[in-house]
């Protein structure tokens, strides 16, 4: 009896709901599991995979190839945005998912001890040694609570990143240049701002990115930054970073390094002043980043104790 690839695949995540496997972890049980199926498959190919590698690699590229039609048919079955991506069988909405992910409370569809592994707390400081040890930038923690809050219960979440940061453009240059554009005013610097979420799928992804656009206007450059990024996502972001600038990080927790940059934010040639003094007179820690922006410019020196280059 030959191999149905696809319900195989269906089978295999539907029997393990919600664990993650790569399109390799999968031919890998497949192969293992139905040896005779692989081996009457393998026989009539017309390429040669007398190697079991050879052979395990076409299956894992009819794998991912199959995946789209897969998940027309059976939208229970996602993926992650994250190379390499991973399948994964779930019934739980993408609202309910996202409450979980972020601390919400247990509904009927979400079993008690499915909590999330991590916090959006947690993700500042890998996120913050990324910034610093790949983009050389000296980021800041922006905690809105330590803002005023006269626009109810929700509004400083519309007005102030998650962490904000500082790039010397003249880190490289000779001491001649540096006074040069002193003297002419040039820039010197460009300001970041980053939004973070543990999880982006299709509910909660046009507020995120609206919360991004909304908060980051000030900066030179604004990012939504995400843990996860399910894979039915990404054509909305890039529609929405194609009209609003804002780009897109993949968060790699295991190892900052090694996140990717998935949409590239726009560059506003000009920081909005008018904005940096209403965010710095409503939270002092904007206010610190200012100074510290000032006191750059003033100096121009970044200690690295100034920063949190290790947030907390």
């Amino acid at each position: 009896m030959g191999l149905n690839l696809r319900k195989t695949i269906v089978d295999f995540l539907k029997a393990r709901p919600e664990e993650r496997f790569t399109a390799r972890q999968i031919g890998l049980w497949v192969f293992d599991n139905y040896r005779e199926a692989c081996e009457e498959k393998r026989a009539q190919s017309k390429q040669d995979l007398a190697n079991d590698e050879d052979f395990l690699m076409q299956l894992t590229a009819e794998i991912s190839s199959n995946r789209p039609d897969i998940q027309r048919r059976h939208p229970e079955i996602k993926t992650t945005e994250s190379r390499p991506r991973r399948y994964f069988y779930s019934t739980v909405s993408d609202e309910a998912e996202v409450a979980r992910i972020e601390g919400g409370a247990v509904t009927p569809e979400l079993p008690v001890g499915n909590a999330a592994s991590q916090s959006e707390h947690e993700l500042y400081p890998l996120l913050a040694r990324y910034l610093y040890s790949v983009w050389g930038i000296h980021p800041k923690r922006i905690d809105e609570k330590r803002a005023s809050n006269r626009r109810g219960p929700n509004g400083n979440k519309w007005l102030f990143p998650d962490l904000v940061g500082i790039e010397d453009l003249s880190a490289d240059w000779e001491s001649e240049v540096k006074d040069c554009v002193n003297q002419y005013g040039d820039k010197r610097a460009r300001l970041w701002s980053f939004e973070v979420k543990l999880l982006l799928n299709r509910s909660n992804v046009r507020e995120a990115w609206f919360q991004a656009v909304s908060n980051s206007s000030w900066a030179n450059f604004g990012y939504l930054v995400a843990k996860e990024v399910q894979d039915d996502t990404m054509k909305e972001l890039r529609i929405l970073s194609a009209a609003h600038g804002i780009g897109l990080i993949r968060l790699n927790v295991d190892d900052p390094s090694e996140s990717e940059v998935l949409i590239p934010a726009r560059d506003r040639t000009n920081v909005d002043w008018d904005a940096c003094n209403r965010l710095a007179k409503e939270n002092a820690d904007f206010m610190l980043f200012i100074k510290l922006v000032r006191q750059f410019h003033q100096t121009g020196e970044l200690r690295a104790v100034d920063w949190d280059v290790s947030v907390g």
